[in-house]
């Protein structure tokens, strides 16, 4: 598995804000550069039987106006497609609705940047407690299982191995550089340091629980 520093490093984080009809939202940005085309790419993030070997399984109906659900996850509807370069879906958990933007843009001969945002309305409780790591050490995860599976095409995702690695000194490194990461994140968008610190002790906490 490529190095879980390396990979912290390798991924770009932002925050934000937006207005929408129902009110303030807060925008998640995260973001990396993996050596393949555009086309691949796309394909890599945009087809069942490969989201499944880096991200989660997923079924349903995998085009624009389709229903899709992550086993054991979120759901949600596929609001647009613009293939090779973007799709835009509700995310949908529990009693929560959410949306994410999934971006691709060409970065030299071969490489591309794979970008995500995710918008969620302002006041969540859960939000409040662990800050942008409650989801940002998620989508974490999932870029670095994207860099891993673009690095070793041909492997299985094995969710055993995964499940091991996350209960293991390296994936608490992990989970704990990125929740770090996202506090510093929040800082730069204008929160207080000490409250952005608390929440992301939070977000580590419960991401390395039992």
């Amino acid at each position: 598995m490529i190095d879980v520093k390396e990979q912290i490093n390798a991924v770009r984080r932002t925050l934000g804000s937006r207005v929408l009809e129902a009110g303030e939202a807060r925008v998640l940005t995260i973001s990396q550069v993996y050596d393949t085309d555009i086309d691949d790419l796309w394909d890599v993030v945009s087809t069942a039987d490969r989201i499944a070997r880096w991200f989660l399984p997923v079924s349903g109906d995998l085009r624009e106006g389709g229903h899709y659900q992550f086993e054991g996850n979120a759901g949600g509807t596929i609001t647009r497609c613009d293939r090779p370069n973007s799709y835009a879906a509700t995310w949908e958990f529990g009693d929560t609705v959410s949306w994410i933007e999934v971006r691709l843009v060409p970065e030299g001969d071969d490489r591309t940047r794979f970008e995500l945002e995710h918008v969620a309305h302002v006041g969540d409780e859960f939000a409040e407690k662990f800050g942008p790591g409650a989801v940002g050490i998620g989508w974490d995860g999932a870029l670095y299982g994207l860099a891993n599976h673009l690095a070793d095409r041909a492997a299985p995702k094995d969710p055993q191995a995964v499940a091991a690695w996350m209960g293991s000194s390296e994936g608490h490194e992990f989970m704990r550089l990125s929740s770090d990461s996202w506090a510093e994140a929040d800082i730069a968008a204008g929160t207080d340091p000490q409250r952005a610190r608390r929440q992301a002790d939070e977000s580590y906490a419960a991401y390395t629980a039992g």
